[in-house]
């Protein structure tokens, strides 16, 4: 059962089996999880005022139609969600600038694949727990 406390993390991935993977991961950790497959359908649900806010926000780099990139923008130019941590998610993190990853609004990265502990440690950092997930 969901309480108001349980920190809710949307989940966008154009892959299902990656959301599945994190959804498991962090409801096993007491995580409230909810999934978009692209960045036009995680907007959406962000700037839904009948929605619960997420207090993290999980954003696949590479998505179409509509990719990370351009959700965090949407993103960053709704002022609700300013206090909303976004992490950048990807296996293409070889080469990127962090300082310009994090010029765009990201405010941190986690390179897929992933180690489910790394998860874990992140989604708790993000979320202000210091004692893992919740």
């Amino acid at each position: 059962m969901e309480s108001a406390r349980d920190p809710l993390v949307l989940v966008c991935d154009d892959t299902a089996s990656i959301r599945r993977l994190i959804r498991i991961n962090l409801e096993l950790e007491g995580c409230v999880v909810e999934e978009a497959p692209d960045g036009r359908e995680a907007v959406r649900r962000l700037i839904d005022p009948d929605a619960r806010t997420p207090d993290l926000v999980l954003l696949d780099a590479h998505m179409a139609p509509h990719d990370g990139w351009w959700a965090i923008a949407a993103i960053r130019a709704h002022p609700p969600l300013d206090g909303v941590p976004v992490v950048l998610v990807s296996a293409a993190l070889h080469g990127l600038d962090l300082a310009d990853v994090m010029d765009h609004g990201f405010d941190d990265v986690l390179a897929k694949p992933f180690d489910p502990d790394e998860l874990i440690a992140l989604v708790s950092r993000m979320t202000g727990r210091t004692e893992g997930v919740p």
